[in-house]
């Protein structure tokens, strides 16, 4: 009887023994995970010397100035009682010459009012909006607020004549700290007559949690290595918070379909991550978009992981939608590595999928299909090291870029890090069914309690309701923005 010759196991074919379409789509889930390799690599060169450039650019000495801008603030707030004051407060504080703060108050039915009503800092107006109209998004706010920028603020006495390319849109949510100092570090960008957005570091103020720690790291990551290597090439996106826009920019994208319910024309369009959108279609229409680390905005973390996961798969789905912005790549102004990047950013909701679909296929491979470990070791290295070890290799280098104190924090929690990019994986997936299934309504974020750094409180704010004239509800009406 002559036995049966088994294929011996080269380490180069690993899935030999599993069906044809078994092994094809394995080695297209490993070419999905070495492009995202290269993708993080290719941005960590260039975020290295990213900040040492951008200082030897401002050095020069013909940089404009904030004096030479007016800076719009728009706060978009829904039943945001808790921090509302705080952040309105803070911006009162910025160090703008010129300088309006202009509070979107969506239909609030909590105190949000009452407490915009009462607070004492010179050039708020609030743009109330009542139903219908109100509580269709965050994108349909700020729409409402570009629209009264255009018809309310430019019209005024000090401002008419002023050029649109000397308007900077800066938007703040409702819990943002926005650094009293921005204006200045971020003013010099808009030298540069093509930059059309600049995203200031995001950071999280209530970092004393696990959850919220986390969260903080993810955020230096996405800043110091996804966005500042992506400033290199002039392509780096928004992110909603402290993102700063030349209104010029804006007016060039303004769209008149796939509007929030209620907007016949405006610069952001209903997604449910208005931010990216904005920012993808602005570099596609030609602008340049720069990140700097020299100043930041923070905001409230989430310390609940019921909520994270909800906060999550609606960013993840927001990612998803972005998608359809791919066909638009090749508009961008940039070199083709910065092309090919932006190709790659969209698409990385696909990428992730596939390194954790190639992770559990492998393990399965492994147990149910015979496939030697000795010969499989290599891809599974491969996605795991995806999933796990490039994040706590990213931590670490935020971790530099902090100093001393940050690296610490960042060794002692790399395992933690690399244990929360797992734990909030799931929330990709779960977007990637509502997203396929058409599901697109999301309960909002409830904030954290606050108890500390409340500015004062007296009845001086201008409050105007969308689709009336004039200020409404207090006696005084604050003299022009400053």
């Amino acid at each position: 009887m002559i036995a049966a010759q088994v294929r011996p196991v080269d380490w180069w074919d690993p899935y030999h023994s599993v069906p044809a379409w078994a092994d094809a789509l394995m080695w297209v889930l490993l070419g999905a995970t070495v492009v995202s390799y290269v993708a993080i690599f290719v941005l960590m060169l260039h975020a290295v010397g990213e900040p040492r450039r951008q200082r030897r650019v401002f050095e020069r000495g013909d940089m404009p100035g904030e004096e030479e801008y007016l800076w719009v603030f728009l706060v978009p707030a829904l039943d945001e009682e808790v921090t509302i004051a705080d952040s309105v407060g803070r911006l009162a504080g910025v160090e703008a010459t010129h300088r309006v703060i202009l509070v979107i108050d969506d239909g609030s039915e909590d105190r949000t009012p009452e407490i915009l009503a009462g607070l004492d800092v010179p050039g708020l107006t609030v743009l109330r909006r009542d139903p219908p109209n109100a509580r269709k998004g965050k994108a349909a706010g700020l729409d409402a607020a570009w629209d009264h920028l255009e018809r309310n603020v430019l019209t005024l006495p000090e401002h008419v004549g002023r050029s649109r390319d000397h308007v900077i849109v800066c938007v703040v949510d409702a819990d943002g700290r926005l650094s009293p100092e921005a204006p200045h570090i971020v003013a010099p960008y808009f030298g540069d007559p093509w930059t059309g957005g600049v995203q200031v570091l995001v950071r999280i103020y209530n970092r004393r949690h696990y959850l919220t720690w986390s969260q903080d790291l993810e955020f230096g990551v996405f800043g110091y290595i996804y966005q500042l290597g992506r400033s290199r090439w002039g392509t780096a996106n928004m992110g909603g918070n402290g993102q700063f826009n030349r209104l010029s920019a804006l007016d060039d994208v303004v769209a008149t379909e796939d509007l929030p319910e209620g907007v016949e024309r405006g610069p952001w369009r209903d997604r449910l991550t208005e931010d990216q959108d904005i920012g993808v279609r602005l570099l596609q229409y030609g602008w340049h978009g720069h990140q700097t680390v020299r100043t930041t905005v923070e905001q409230q973390g989430v310390t609940n992981l019921r909520r994270l996961y909800r906060q999550r798969t609606r960013w993840a789905q927001g990612a998803w939608q972005s998608i359809a912005l791919l066909w638009r790549t090749g508009r961008i102004s940039a070199s083709w590595l910065a092309r090919a990047d932006a190709f790659v950013y969209l698409i990385m909701p696909i990428l992730q999928v596939a390194m954790g679909l190639g992770l559990v296929l492998a393990v399965v491979f492994w147990g149910f299909f015979h496939v030697a470990f000795y010969s499989l070791w290599w891809p599974v290295l491969i996605f795991a090291l995806g999933l796990s070890f490039f994040a706590g290799f990213a931590g670490l280098f935020v971790g530099i870029r902090r100093g001393w104190r940050g690296l610490l924090f960042a060794v002692v929690g790399i395992v933690p890090y690399m244990f929360y990019t797992w734990l909030i994986y799931p929330a990709l997936v779960r977007a990637l069914f509502r997203w396929a299934f058409g599901s697109g309504t999301w309960a909002k974020t409830a904030r954290e309690p606050m108890d500390e750094n409340l500015p004062a409180v007296s009845e001086d704010a201008e409050v105007t309701t969308e689709g009336t004239e004039g200020p409404k509800g207090s006696a005084s009406n604050p003299s022009s923005p400053v």
